[in-house]
């Protein structure tokens, strides 16, 4: 009786960890960013870029201009933050669209 209720225990523990590890992997909260931060994106250069967006194409996922994203695609980029909302998509195709996307909030 006490082998049962030990393992239905470990179980009922996986699952809950198992649970918090992906809701705590599919976003971050961070509080520390202040207007004039910068922020250092790396990646794999020519599969991904970083784009500096408007609200509009960080709901729609569309890139305004592909001289920006084309600037961002060696691999690494530095993007200044401004006070209030900033936010920044993957410009290559389908990538925001699956959540490649921030927004940051700079007091």
């Amino acid at each position: 009786m006490g082998r049962g209720f030990c393992a239905s225990s470990f179980v009922a523990v996986g699952l809950v960890v198992l649970v918090c590890s992906a809701a705590a992997a599919a976003a971050e909260t961070h509080v520390a960013f202040a207007a004039g931060d910068t922020l250092v994106f790396n990646y794999q250069a020519g599969v991904h870029n970083v784009v500096a967006a408007s609200a509009a194409e960080y709901r729609s996922c569309k890139v305004r201009n592909s001289a920006d994203a084309a600037a961002t695609a060696a691999g690494s980029a530095k993007l200044d933050l401004k006070k209030g909302v900033n936010y920044f998509i993957c410009g290559v195709p389908g990538h925001c669209a699956t959540g490649m996307k921030l927004r940051v909030v700079a007091n």
